[in-house]
Parts: structure tokens; C-alpha cells; sequence
């Protein structure tokens, strides 16, 4: 088993390890020398398929050294892995019930940024369900940073869901979140600080 420390930075739907915050995240981890313990899988399939693709990914990883980024759908899944796995999360813009609102989504998709498709079920509506954290258990393992500006998702819900968490609002914004590069020092070390990894 793995003793050094490992982020899983998850992206949202139909998005990409290509994404601007994932790049970001991967260059600001590069600067602080932290370059080899960032990993950002690629999500495809349904929900069920991708928990189970990232539970093999961690299965050599020890749980005490893991932690977790998670942007819009990738917020709900960290949400879910960070319970999991009692490891830390941030959450950018986090999608809070997801399956409420999946039936409109029930189709085929296009990457943003590939020509891959994406193709939603109706089974992925309850296996959504499924991965649903009603209460959390160590809120003081989270940290949600939240923009009200946010024009795909209900900023309000995400502030109800985490205000027992790290719940910071930032006014205006939008979706992709902006200025994520500024937010990157506070994440690492709230994420670091909480497996006892200190940047040097």
C-alpha cells in the first residue's frame, strides 16, 4: 500500500481532465512540488461505473494520505468518496441532488471538450440516488467553495447542504468558477493541513 499522499481531482459532466481547473490544479500542484501525487481520471459512464472505476484506482492508496477536489457533478461524487473514504474534500460549485433534476439530461451529450458522447439512462437517475450523502458525518473534512453567480446549478442548496462544513460564499461568479487560480493556496492547505502534509 501507498503511503504518499494522492489528490483525485474530479471533474464535472461533460467535462474533462482537459478543463481549465484541472489544469490549473495540476500546474499549481507541479510549482509547489507536488506534481506526482495528483491524479485526474477521466469520468465516463454512469455514476455506478464511475465510483467503481475510482475505487480500483484507490485500492493500493492509503486512506490517510487521500484527499479529494471535486467541480459541479465531481462535487457530488467527492461528497460521496470523501464520506467513503473519512478523507478530505474541496468542492467547487458542488451539484447537491443531482437526481432531482437528471431526467432532463436523459439522452445522448457531447464532450465539451471532445467529440466523444456521453449517454444518460434513466437507471443513472437512481444510481445518483445511491450515492447520495444525506448527512455528513466530518464536516470538518469539507470545504465548499460556493459563487452565487452560479448560472447552472442553485447556489442556495450547496449553502444549506455544507453550512456545518468549510462553506465559503463568493458573490457573483458563475458555474466554472472564477478566479479558481487565487482559491488554489487556501485548498492545499486546508486539504495538506488535514493529512498532515505540509508544503515545503
Amino acid at each position: 500500500m501507498s503511503n504518499k499522499p494522492l489528490l483525485l481531482y474530479l471533474h464535472g459532466f461533460l467535462s474533462s481532465p482537459q478543463s481549465q481547473k484541472a489544469q490549473q490544479t495540476i500546474k499549481y500542484c507541479q510549482q509547489i512540488g507536488f506534481g506526482n501525487f495528483i491524479k485526474v481520471p477521466r469520468l465516463s459512464g454512469g455514476p455506478a461505473e464511475i465510483i467503481a472505476m475510482i475505487n480500483s484506482l484507490l485500492e493500493a492508496q492509503d486512506r490517510e494520505k487521500l484527499m479529494f477536489i471535486g467541480s459541479s457533478l465531481g462535487g457530488f461524487y467527492a461528497t460521496y468518496l470523501a464520506e467513503i473514504y473519512r478523507a478530505p474534500a474541496v468542492l467547487i460549485n458542488p451539484a447537491v441532488r443531482p437526481f432531482e433534476y437528471w431526467e432532463k439530461h436523459v439522452g445522448e451529450h457531447k464532450s465539451h471538450y471532445s467529440d466523444d458522447f456521453h449517454v444518460v439512462t434513466k437507471s443513472h437517475i437512481d444510481e445518483l440516488r445511491n450515492l447520495f450523502i444525506k448527512e455528513l458525518t466530518k464536516p470538518d473534512n469539507i470545504m465548499a467553495l460556493i459563487q452565487s453567480g452560479d448560472e447552472t446549478l442553485d447556489y442556495r442548496l450547496a449553502v444549506e447542504k455544507f453550512k456545518k462544513a468549510h462553506c465559503i460564499v463568493r458573490e457573483n461568479g458563475n458555474h466554472s468558477y472564477e478566479n479558481y487560480m487565487a482559491e488554489l493556496p487556501m485548498i492545499f492547505e486546508f486539504l495538506l493541513s488535514r493529512i498532515g502534509h505540509f508544503e515545503r
